[in-house]
């Protein structure tokens, strides 16, 4: 797919690798709907800068494990841009779920809004991109999805649980539309992560080093354009996967 003059809708597509994602696509020429939940002042700086790239840019606040609020945000973005088609599917909370647990709260957002998330978004775009012919979806994934981290159970689990989907959603909805993963690596330390833990985490890795988050948005914007390419996973984790 050529990017230039079409629409995206980035759930998560404020701060972090989703930031990174919405100027990638920018940059490319597509207009960007950029979904936030409570990152209003980051939506507010990224829309700017998608903005100054010429493009057409529309923040909208919207919890994407619910429903309701996802066939809105989709809603208005048809409203301002006439279509939605490239859905990139980044939201995420990544919350400690150690088992066993008392209080499914924790359980329930944490998929809700991974799993849940990236479902309601695609089931709400796949109408117009079905009745157009014509979509991509890409479901960002971590390497957790294979490599569960101990204390993490409701990312890990939500994760794998949209590789799944992935290859789900690209069986049901082809031709049409294709369906794709990324899995990003090492490429934007937590905020609690100390220098002793980016240089540990450096050395797993094959390249020995971190990536960024425009090597994932380069991901995604390959599989965008790779038209005989549908529900498959790229990984960006330097080699971590085969690392010491």
């Amino acid at each position: 797919m050529n990017l230039s003059g079409k629409t995206a809708l980035v759930t998560g597509g404020a701060i972090r690798v989703g930031k990174a994602i919405s100027l990638a696509l920018a940059q490319a020429g597509a207009n960007v709907v950029i979904n936030y939940h409570s990152s209003a002042d980051a939506a507010a700086q990224t829309a700017g800068e998608v903005e100054a790239l010429g493009v057409g840019v529309l923040p909208v606040r919207a919890d994407v494990g619910d429903y309701s609020q996802v066939q809105q945000m989709v809603a208005l973005a048809q409203a301002r841009f006439g279509a939605v088609d490239v859905l990139v599917n980044g939201a995420s909370l990544f919350k400690r779920t150690p088992l066993p647990m008392e209080d499914m709260s924790d359980w329930r957002r944490v998929t809700g809004i991974s799993l849940d998330g990236a479902f309601y978004c695609a089931n709400a775009v796949a109408p117009q991109m079905l009745a157009r012919g014509e979509g991509v979806i890409i479901n960002i994934v971590d390497l957790s999805a294979w490599q569960p981290s101990a204390g993490f159970t409701a990312h890990s689990v939500g994760k794998a649980g949209v590789l799944a989907l992935t290859r789900q959603l690209a069986l049901e909805l082809a031709p049409a539309v294709r369906v794709n993963a990324v899995a990003p690596g090492p490429v934007l330390p937590p905020p609690h992560f100390t220098a002793v833990n980016i240089e540990r985490l450096a050395k797993k890795t094959l390249l020995k080093r971190w990536g960024s988050p425009d090597d994932v948005a380069q991901a995604v914007l390959f599989l965008i354009r790779a038209d005989y390419i549908t529900g498959e996973c790229l990984t960006v984790d330097g080699g971590q996967r085969f690392g010491p």
